[in-house]
């Protein structure tokens, strides 16, 4: 996800901050009929403006190989911090 998020910062000209960080929780959610995998990733782009963090974070979602390779299979939640 960081290769995404720096590949999308590199399109928009934005610099990343040095110290970006993730961390990803993978966990059991209900589904019908069953269970299936659930993530929440928090990503740390301290030093940027939140809209910006979260509008960034939001397109790497949308070109990452590993989401594009679950959505609509795994529930993913984004939460971003600055």
């Amino acid at each position: 996800f960081i290769g995404a998020l720096k590949f999308v910062a590199g399109a928009d000209k934005i610099n990343l901050p040095k110290d970006v960080s993730l961390r990803a929780e993978v966990g059991i959610g209900k589904i019908e009929g069953g269970f299936g995998l659930d993530v929440d990733l928090f990503v740390s782009l301290p030093g940027m403006a939140q809209d910006a963090a979260d509008d960034l974070v939001a397109k790497a979602h949308k070109v990452c190989p590993y989401s594009n390779a679950t959505r609509g299979n795994i529930d993913v939640r984004l939460h971003v911090s600055v």
